[in-house]
């Protein structure tokens, strides 16, 4: 945890303040020891939760869509309300999380007890989304959303804490910056294994109705073994210092509200989140429609989305510690939005060009997610040295609940797109024939459309900036 500035900003021997650093500049030693490096092990278990948020946030964007569009019969509009509304209810429900947590005393920590049972309750619950006790129709759509929503709700307990934790496990910059490096590896690795997987899975075991149940028992061990991970390999580390909180939900909620660069971020990241969803939610029906490839097409494509990622993540790190975070932030968005909207092109263009475009995306999203997520726990930190007050919970409840609300509204966003454009759903397990309007709806929402999103909010972190950590002053 870090502790309030001491003499940050004081006057010299002139009398003048020195000018603050800039807030995304490489830290700057600090007078006195440096703080002790984490072990690996402790880097390697805090990682392994991605393997369960990874998951949780890939596989909906990716087949949920599909599922009640092709298999259930629901119609494209009512499947993107039904996909939307629950996680959108993680709004409200994640700064609760993150109170709760932050207030949580026991043995374990404030953070580590959550990991373990929202975790597994995640897990199960989401076995259960794909479960299809009513078949086909209306029933079963009711029943998706119900589950959905129930499952939303364990992530929101098991997420949030799980993001509050870097910030109260070291008090340095840079090795924030290397936990997420772990982390966005690992999640890489998990989208990879579940967004890729998960369609084979599928086809594996029989498609329609019979295959989404395997496939959701494959992702829910897949996330079992990811709360256990996290849960039992941070289990040496410190558990953070419970400092004095504010008084209310309110009043937390108010003080992370005037927090400029925090509001900033997190709206940037929610659009952005949106973005990359829409990208997820079109895979199959771009591989399907325009790709032609609809039993090979998606796994290529997840292959060469988050392939990249798991290669260029130590570049990545160099360019940040060069640039600064909030520099190589931006330029990583505009690598991802660029590549994004050359895939217009994709009717026209061989297939190979397609994955070799779509794997200069995930060079972009590798770079948009690690250091977003950097600069996250800098605002956690930036806020409780100028308050001496704990708002990890809640800051990491806010910046959950727009990510979930992200990853939520672009595939609402995308069945929007296919609903305008006459997308014909159906219940057999297989696209229906679709006209050239329908295909071009989905051409638009997987290249366009993030492409605006992801693009122009980057223009929101113009002259973005952070108090110094007390580590950074000299």
């Amino acid at each position: 945890m870090d502790a309030p500035p001491a003499a940050a900003g004081s006057p010299g021997p002139a009398g003048a303040a020195p000018p603050p650093p800039r807030a995304d500049a490489p830290p700057v030693a600090a007078a006195g020891p440096a703080p002790s490096p984490l072990p690996r092990r402790v880097h390697a278990g805090y990682a392994l939760g991605s393997l369960a948020t990874g998951a949780f946030g890939t596989v909906p964007g990716l087949l949920l869509l599909p599922y009640l569009t092709d298999t259930l019969g629901v119609a494209a509009g009512v499947a993107a309300l039904l996909v939307l509304l629950p996680k959108a209810w993680d709004v409200l429900v994640n700064p609760v999380a993150g109170r709760i947590s932050d207030r949580t005393r026991s043995r374990w920590g404030p953070r580590r007890p959550w990991l373990l049972g929202a975790g597994l309750a995640l897990a199960v619950l989401f076995a259960a989304i794909f479960a299809a006790p009513f078949g086909s129709g209306p029933a079963a759509g009711a029943y998706v959303a119900l589950a959905f929503l129930a499952t939303a709700t364990a992530f929101a307990f098991f997420q949030v804490p799980y993001v509050a934790m870097p910030a109260e496990l070291t008090g340095d910059r840079a090795e924030r910056t290397r936990m997420m490096s772990w982390r966005i590896a690992v999640l890489a690795l998990a989208i990879l294994v579940s967004g890729a997987v998960a369609p084979m899975v599928v086809t594996a075991g029989g498609d329609g109705v019979a295959g989404h149940r395997w496939m959701g028992i494959f992702v829910a061990a897949l996330i079992a073994l990811g709360a256990l991970g996290a849960f039992l390999g941070t289990r040496s580390a410190s558990a953070g210092v419970v400092t004095e909180t504010e008084p209310s939900l309110r009043a937390q909620l108010a003080v992370a509200g005037r927090h400029r660069p925090f509001r900033a971020l997190l709206l940037c990241f929610v659009i952005q989140s949106a973005g990359v969803a829409t990208i997820l939610a079109g895979v199959s029906y771009f591989a399907d429609q325009i790709l032609r490839d609809p039993a090979n097409g998606p796994t290529l494509l997840f292959a060469c989305f988050v392939g990249p990622a798991l290669l260029v993540m130590p570049l990545w790190t160099r360019i940040g510690a060069r640039l600064g975070k909030r520099t190589a932030l931006v330029a990583a968005s505009v690598l991802l939005a660029v590549g994004a909207a050359v895939l217009v092109a994709a009717p026209v263009l061989p297939a190979a060009a397609v994955y070799a475009v779509v794997a200069l995306l995930g060079v972009g999203y590798a770079g948009q997610q690690v250091f977003a997520l950097a600069l996250l726990p800098d605002c956690v930190a930036d806020e409780t040295a100028r308050t001496g007050r704990r708002q990890a919970g809640v800051f990491t409840g806010l910046w959950t609940a727009g990510e979930t609300f992200g990853l939520a509204l672009g595939p609402g966003i995308y069945g929007l797109v296919l609903a305008l454009t006459g997308y014909v759903s159906s219940d057999t397990g297989t696209a229906a024939a679709q006209s050239d309007t329908a295909r071009l709806g989905v051409l638009l929402g997987f290249s366009v459309l993030p492409a605006t999103l992801v693009g122009g909010a980057v223009l929101l972190l113009r002259g973005w900036t952070l108090h110094p950590d007390p580590e950074d002053a000299s």
